[in-house]
């Protein structure tokens, strides 16, 4: 199986998602370059961490632009799964195929930290290894992380159970104190309405190993194998 992770220029986490498909995962990762359209023999894409095109004018907003955009937005279209980690949600948003969009985190400072998030659904592509309702831990480390939505968009999402990782407290609540960037409704990540995209700020390349704190991030990708394996759509 082939995962195509795009690079951009400023990503910085396009390497370690490949290290961790390959060689802890077994999942073949495939490097594709911004201005390349040609996206090769992949399964699923992901789009990683960092600050692409250095995040002028807002994150995410100029890899919109990016030549290899038209073919994730043309693959996505044709069911084929897309998965944005972090910066990847924010282009997400900003190419259309994720509703809201990230903006300043709450505090106006920069958070690296570890996390815990809640499932919310364990019946999609993402996340059909977990349990609904488990709680996971994975770091984040972003400055423009807070996901915000008009009042009739984020209405939308929560009645079509479009929200799939919240943020929570160490009894899996919803608290103010659990959610680190000010996101509405303790949003962490979200998936489209046809359910084949999904974006999240939490980070889950870098927890795929106990040895590197946890392995709680590795069942994002097991799920996407798994269902691929089987031959689900989304």
């Amino acid at each position: 199986m082939k995962c195509g992770v795009v690079s951009f220029p400023g990503s910085l986490d396009d390497a370690d998602t490949v290290y961790a498909l390959n060689h802890v995962l077994g999942v073949e990762g495939v490097p594709l370059w911004h201005k390349q359209r040609n996206l090769g023999e992949v399964d699923w894409i992901l789009l990683p961490g960092g600050f692409s095109y250095g995040d002028y004018l807002r994150a995410g907003a100029l890899a919109r632009f990016a030549p290899v955009m038209d073919s994730v937005v043309e693959f996505a279209a044709n069911g084929g799964l897309v998965m944005g980690l972090c910066n990847g949600f924010q282009i997400l948003c900003e190419a259309g195929l994720l509703p809201g969009a990230l903006v300043r985190n709450q505090s106006l400072l920069f958070v690296c930290d570890e996390v815990s998030i809640r499932v919310e659904r364990s019946d999609t592509p993402f996340t059909n290894l977990c349990e609904t309702g488990e709680r996971l831990r994975l770091p984040i480390k972003h400055h423009d992380g807070c996901f915000v939505a008009d009042e009739s968009t984020l209405r939308r999402l929560e009645d079509n159970g479009q929200v799939l990782v919240r943020y929570v407290d160490a009894d899996g609540e919803t608290t103010a104190a659990a959610n680190p960037n000010g996101s509405l409704n303790n949003i962490a990540g979200i998936v489209n309405e046809a359910g084949n995209v999904f974006g999240m700020m939490p980070h889950a390349e870098h927890a795929c190993e106990d040895l590197l704190g946890g392995a709680d991030g590795a069942k994002f990708f097991r799920s996407i194998e798994t269902w691929l394996t089987k031959g689900g759509r989304a």
